[in-house]
């Protein structure tokens, strides 16, 4: 009860002591007792309130001879004199002690939970010595054209050393880091400070991937993950040469997936798919590999969307599986040889208007696909029995997320194969196979 007074009541008893000091001796001293505890109460009351001890700490006061006291004295008959001392710093410095009880628990807390994020860049960190041999540094000597002059200039980006279908080692990039440049005039650094050159370089425009052949075979192939395994959330690492400072390594998550209708200024890449992380992705960082905690690539660190030219959290990545697509028909062919349907899709058909469509697909858990709008004479969609108003919902046994989606995967799609299809006419489900042909 102590504990709730007010500060001011708390204080009053004071100023009845001093006023009793003029009764009678016998009375003064029946009435001097009531007081002091009347008194001694009310100052454990603002004591406790004011947290200088608890409750169930021991009484601090003391009686005094006058010249020992520290507040008011009372004189009665037999020259004694009573008071109460203010409460000494002992309670505090108890109260001190349980609050570096306290604090040293919490960092022992602490400490445990740093453990758990120390181990997470202790592995960021084995990653990166790990992975940094195979990322090569890229510097792109081009001249341009413009009007009746010539201009040159160097251009930095990154790659990664893979390893083709026949042993020999190539280095995978961004077409839009070399293009324009001669093989001679594409210096490759590795980690270690080495230089060299490549001796044959090949790109496709339609996906931005591009491969140089190497010839030193001792530089160790990165190892490649399986990116329709890769989720949103999972945490990735990306390393290049951000405004030429090679080899640098910034950390972040995989933020989205099937990012697929990117305008990305004056160059066009026809199929797209891209991965969205944030992950620092600056202007020198594409071609350079995106990985995951195990130290697998996942991705191809190839754009950023930005106001300032710098990254804003918004890095786009080629997943891998799309990126060796092309690469290996690259080392091989020496070209893409780009699957061709032969339809013409709706880019305005929406999953609402699927829904609208037939409340049967929705039932059925479609809730994506393309619309066809025309079919081409001649063309495998054609031979395939495909119609106007069919509804593909499914492509090389993976479901269709939209009309660009469809085209990505058509393009990719190795031709002259059977490719199974599911498409929706009239609220009816059909299965069909189709035999893509070569986009000339």
């Amino acid at each position: 009860m102590e504990s709730s007074f007010p500060h001011r009541s708390a204080c009053a008893p004071v100023y009845k002591i001093a006023a009793a000091s003029n009764r009678s001796p016998a009375s003064r001293r029946s009435k001097l007792a009531a007081l002091k505890r009347s008194f001694f109460a009310a100052t454990l009351g603002l004591v406790t309130s004011l947290g200088l001890v608890s409750a169930q700490d021991p009484i601090p006061y003391r009686y005094h001879s006058p010249s020992n006291l520290g507040g008011t004295a009372i004189n009665g008959n037999d020259n004694q004199s009573v008071s109460v001392r203010r409460p000494s710093l002992e309670p505090r410095q108890f109260k001190t002690s349980e609050i570096n009880v306290e604090r040293e628990r919490l960092f022992n807390e602490l400490a445990e939970e740093f453990e758990t994020f120390d181990r997470l860049g202790s592995l960021v960190r084995r990653v990166s010595q790990l992975v940094k041999p195979s990322v090569i540094h890229i510097e792109a000597h081009k001249t341009e054209q413009k009007g009746a002059s010539r201009q040159s200039y160097d251009e930095a980006g990154s790659g990664v050393v893979i390893e083709a279908t026949d042993g020999s080692k190539w280095v995978l990039t961004n077409r839009h880091v070399i293009a324009g440049a001669s093989p001679r005039e594409i210096l490759l650094r590795t980690s270690e400070g080495s230089e060299f050159y490549p001796s044959k370089v090949v790109a496709d425009a339609s996906t931005d991937v591009a491969v140089m052949k190497i010839d030193d075979s001792l530089l160790p192939a990165a190892r490649l993950a399986d990116s329709e395994s890769v989720r949103i959330g999972d945490f990735v690492i990306a390393i290049g040469s951000p405004f030429g400072l090679s080899h640098s390594v910034t950390f972040g998550i995989l933020s989205a997936k099937g990012r697929r209708d990117l305008s990305l200024g004056e160059q066009k890449i026809d199929l797209q798919d891209f991965f969205q992380t944030d992950a620092a992705i600056n202007p020198g960082n594409s071609g350079g590999p995106l990985l995951n905690l195990r130290g697998e690539v996942v991705g191809l660190n190839t754009a950023i969307a930005s106001s300032s030219g710098g990254s804003e959290g918004i890095g786009f990545a080629i997943p891998i599986n799309m990126a060796m697509r092309v690469a290996d028909q690259l080392t091989m062919q020496g070209h893409l040889r780009r699957g061709y349907l032969g339809v013409t899709l709706d880019p305005d058909f929406t999953p609402a208007e699927l829904a609208a469509t037939d409340y049967r697909l929705v039932e059925a858990g479609i809730r994506t696909g393309a619309l066809v709008k025309n079919v081409r004479p001649g063309s495998p969609a054609e031979a395939a029995h495909l119609q106007r108003g069919d509804i593909i919902v499914e492509f090389d046994g993976k479901p269709v997320d939209s009309d660009d989606h469809l085209v990505a995967r058509v393009g990719l799609t190795p031709i002259n194969l059977p490719t199974s299809m599911i498409i929706y006419r009239d609220g009816k489900r059909y299965r069909t196979e189709v035999k893509l042909t070569d986009l000339k």
